[in-house]
């Protein structure tokens, strides 16, 4: 087998490999209680990367088997994939680029407003028939309850760094001034017209304030914070990708100019 052959074939096993981070970043996202309650970003990953290990498994058969429409199918198939991927993690970047916590007075905890966010972030939450669905996900974890074993004095718990969920979904705003009793028990606000989700907040532990805009904004956070990780991820592996995708290109027109260099030296020496 020509040496260029060979070249592909190892090439198009690198590539089988950096197939497995993209697929590896996918799974995180969907086993993340609050990926998997809005299943945006993980199923487009997850998908994108077996497409890359197939047609990366198929660059290496045509390789090793020299089967030329194999290896021009990985050509065209992988340029698709890659400026796919490419896509994907251009989007993924504009649509986390806008969005961070606000510091409180007296509070370890950042807080959240859905107005920082961008419209498509936004738009994922918006509508009762989606947020019931999402909000019925997420009320069924256990984020909050855990709230209640890990902090039983205010101060501990004003203290504490709490995740964007729980400070969203767990607890009513500070501005509202709600006197804490426990991290999922406030009585008596000070001012319910300072924000509407100081009217939506509740003590009845299914209900808390999976209702409030913070929630949504708290959900937002979490998943620009777990999707610029996902977003790393993938870089990292596109530019691997693309570097091993020109080695591939100049392997296989190195491969075609030895086929016609020994095809000439049959038919004329």
């Amino acid at each position: 087998m020509p040496l260029s052959n060979n070249v592909i074939g190892a090439i198009n096993f690198v590539a089988m490999l950096l197939s497995i981070p993209i697929i590896g970043a996918g799974i995180w996202l969907a086993s993340e209680p609050d990926n998997s309650c809005v299943k945006l970003l993980q199923w487009p990953v997850i998908i994108i990367g077996i497409l890359i290990l197939i047609v990366a498994l198929a660059g290496f058969v045509g390789a090793f088997w020299r089967i030329p429409w194999l290896l021009f199918f990985y050509l065209v198939a992988m340029l698709i994939l890659i400026i796919l991927l490419g896509a994907l993690v251009v989007f993924t970047f504009m649509v986390t680029n806008r969005g961070s916590g606000h510091t409180v007075p007296s509070r370890a905890f950042l807080e959240y407003r859905l107005d920082d966010y961008s419209g498509w972030m936004r738009r994922r939450v918006h509508g009762s028939f989606k947020w019931d669905r999402i909000r019925n996900c997420i009320a069924s974890t256990s984020m909050c309850a855990e709230l209640n074993q890990s902090y039983r004095f205010a101060q501990d718990f004003f203290n504490a760094r709490l995740s964007p969920l729980q400070s969203g979904c767990c607890k009513p705003p500070t501005l509202c001034g709600y006197t804490f009793v426990n991290p999922t028990y406030w009585i008596s606000p000070i001012n319910t017209a300072e924000d509407m989700d100081c009217l939506l907040w509740s003590n009845e532990q299914t209900q808390l304030c999976y209702a409030c805009e913070s929630c949504k904004a708290g959900l937002l956070a979490n998943l620009k914070k777990e999707w610029r990780k996902a977003d790393l991820i993938l870089v990292l592996t596109l530019v691997g990708l693309i570097f091993v995708y020109l080695i591939g290109c100049c392997a296989f027109r190195n491969a075609k100019t030895e086929d016609l260099f020994r095809k000439y030296k049959q038919g004329y020496v």
